[in-house]
């Protein structure tokens, strides 16, 4: 009896634990689904979250103006003072400053020195037109004291032709073109240093251009490998061209006011040439009648005496002396 007791029990509960077991699989598989279905469902609920968070803070960046860059050197434009100076041109634009300096110091005294009035004053042609129209006819005393009274290049030619008034016409003209000759050498000496600015300022230029470029290349052929070869080159090349630009700045002005100049001079001994032709026939008449002699400065004269020419004596011949 208790042997079969035993065993009954035995099975009984082999048989509970089955049932157990039967009812409580299920459930537990049930609750580690539901249990990975919730963790699912969070880390898509954060990864929602941060994505929104994500395009929030884009959209708050978004709003903000993005910062502008720096400018660029093209970006501000070219800095011609900055580019003039002779730690950026050369050495060479030492030179080519001061043949500027030589033009406008010559220009403003050429054109000082050139006034009409300095060359040939209006009132010494009007002077002398009156003295040649007189009816009482041309006095050489009275032209000569119009030349001191206004002097000038055109007072000192026509002096000259006085100071030979009784002379051959021949002397006459050559002491004209003589003194006109000196006058213009005068006024155009000063000119000179305007021709030479014209002619040496581009030629700095042009040789510092070369001596730049020269610079540039060599600097470019010995970059390192991956450097822009190209930019650094242009930057060498227009740098180089400042001087030709400076020299070129100075030789243009230069020309123009030596031909200005020139062409003045020209017209005014254009003028000065048409009231020697009516001075000439004038004194001509005189030619063997009267005599020129210079007084000493100190005297209260005009600074020449003319006086009647004696008549040569006359010259022996052979019958006479017989």
């Amino acid at each position: 009896m208790d042997i079969r007791r035993v065993m009954g029990v035995g099975v009984v509960r082999f048989a509970v634990f089955l049932i157990a077991a039967w009812l409580l699989v299920p459930a537990v598989a049930m609750a580690q689904a539901d249990g990975e279905s919730l963790g699912q469902g969070a880390r898509a609920t954060g990864d929602e979250q941060s994505a929104d968070e994500r395009l929030e803070a884009a959209m708050a960046q978004g709003a903000q103006a993005p910062p502008e860059p720096p400018p660029d050197e093209a970006d501000r434009g070219m800095n011609l003072l900055r580019m003039a100076s002779p730690q950026v041109g050369g050495v060479f634009l030492y030179p080519i400053y001061g043949f500027s300096f030589v033009v406008v110091l010559f220009g403003i005294e050429r054109a000082i020195g050139l006034r009409r009035r300095r060359v040939i004053p209006r009132r010494l042609v009007a002077g002398f037109d009156e003295l040649l129209e007189g009816q009482g006819g041309f006095d050489p005393r009275k032209a000569y004291r119009v030349c001191q009274k206004y002097p000038s290049a055109a007072a000192n030619v026509l002096r000259a032709a006085l100071l030979k008034t009784g002379r051959p016409l021949a002397d006459l003209e050559h002491a004209v073109t003589k003194a006109s000759q000196h006058e213009a050498a005068r006024l155009y000496t000063n000119i000179r240093p305007l021709n030479l600015s014209a002619t040496v300022a581009p030629l700095l230029g042009l040789i510092g251009t070369v001596q730049g470029m020269i610079i540039a290349f060599y600097r470019t052929a010995y970059l390192p490998d991956g450097a822009n070869k190209a930019q650094a080159l242009a930057g060498g090349v227009y740098i180089a061209l400042v001087t030709t630009f400076a020299g070129l700045c100075v030789a243009i002005p230069a020309v123009c006011l030596a031909h200005l100049f020139e062409g003045k001079i020209q017209r005014l001994f254009g003028q000065l040439d048409e009231l020697v032709a009516e001075l000439l026939p004038a004194l001509e008449r005189y030619e063997g009648k009267l005599r020129v002699s210079r007084v000493p400065a100190g005297s209260h004269s005009d600074g020449i005496q003319y006086s009647a020419k004696e008549s040569d004596p006359p010259r022996k011949t052979a019958a006479t002396s017989e």
